[in-house]
């Protein structure tokens, strides 16, 4: 694994624990919305390097796409 993958899975791992507070929900589900949203596509296939944003935006983000999705 390269150095912008371990940077990505910290990134992740951050950004998963601050959904599951916000949400009020497990680790393992915050992970299992998370890794299915767009916004982790997205960042993932590093589109208009969302990945450079801050933890809080990515998280209002991923928040907003679920709100449209329920």
């Amino acid at each position: 694994m390269n150095t912008k993958q371990i940077l990505l899975q910290m990134k992740f791992a951050r950004i998963i624990e601050a959904i599951a507070k916000r949400q009020n929900i497990s680790i393992e589900l915050a992970m299992d919305r998370f890794y299915h949203s767009t916004t982790f596509q997205l960042i993932n296939n590093g589109v208009s390097d969302l990945h450079c944003n801050s933890d809080e935006y990515l998280v209002e983000e991923f928040c907003l796409e679920w709100e449209k999705k329920i």
